[in-house]
């Protein structure tokens, strides 16, 4: 997103309007709205997921894609900040960058697993960080051991959460994301005020919700 700041600045320049949409763009006033998922709130209710999973107590860490994008800050702190302010019995013991590149998100995964081999739930922060997570619970036999809580989808995440591999993942909604990104373009277009963020739906799905319609809508493989 940070490479797109010179273009949208031209737009600016040429009194073009810019609306932004699912990452956002950091550091930057130039889009007039952003519409996006809620990742902080999002984040936290794959937290409340994964400590009802657990009992409310136990080890568990963060496998994030990075520590520089909106997005990825943001579901890493949301999902810290509800088990700290909510469930003070599970303590956060490691959080790690993988890139969102499967291949590095297994190898943290499973050094986090090798020196907390009593860990009870790891959340992966996007896809690809929560398949590397997948992956090292699989090369290390602790299928069922643990928690395994994902965000977006993907072939392999959903095969994962059907087999219970994993416990859930958050899913966002890109049907509404590109929705109001539209709605919000033609009413700027049309001299209306719209908020600096639109916030777009996400939903959490699991064995028991996954071939619903409503969820099945936003999923992609």
């Amino acid at each position: 997103s940070q490479a797109s700041i010179p273009l949208m600045m031209q737009a600016e320049q040429a009194d073009i309007p810019v609306i932004a949409f699912d990452s956002g763009v950091e550091d930057s006033d130039v889009p007039v709205t952003t519409a996006a998922t809620d990742n902080k709130a999002a984040a936290a209710l794959a937290a409340k997921r994964m400590a009802a999973e657990i009992g409310d107590k136990g080890e568990v860490a963060i496998v994030a894609h990075d520590q520089t994008s909106v997005s990825g800050i943001n579901r890493r702190d949301g999902f810290v900040q509800y088990m700290k302010q909510h469930t003070p019995g599970v303590e956060i013991v490691d959080i790690q960058y993988g890139g969102g590149d499967p291949l590095e998100s297994t190898d943290l995964a499973k050094s986090i697993l090798q020196a907390h081999p009593g860990l009870d739930g790891i959340f992966g922060t996007n896809e690809g960080s929560a398949i590397g997570v997948v992956n090292a619970v699989q090369e290390l036999g602790k299928d069922g051991d643990l928690s395994v809580v994902g965000f977006d989808s993907g072939a392999e995440q959903i095969n994962a959460i059907k087999s219970g591999l994993m416990t859930g993942a958050i899913t966002q909604d890109p049907i509404d994301i590109g929705y109001q990104t539209v709605k919000a373009a033609v009413a700027v277009i049309n001299g209306k005020e719209v908020p600096p963020v639109i916030h777009t739906d996400y939903y959490w799905y699991d064995k028991s919700n996954i071939d619903n319609p409503e969820i099945q809508s936003t999923l992609y493989r």
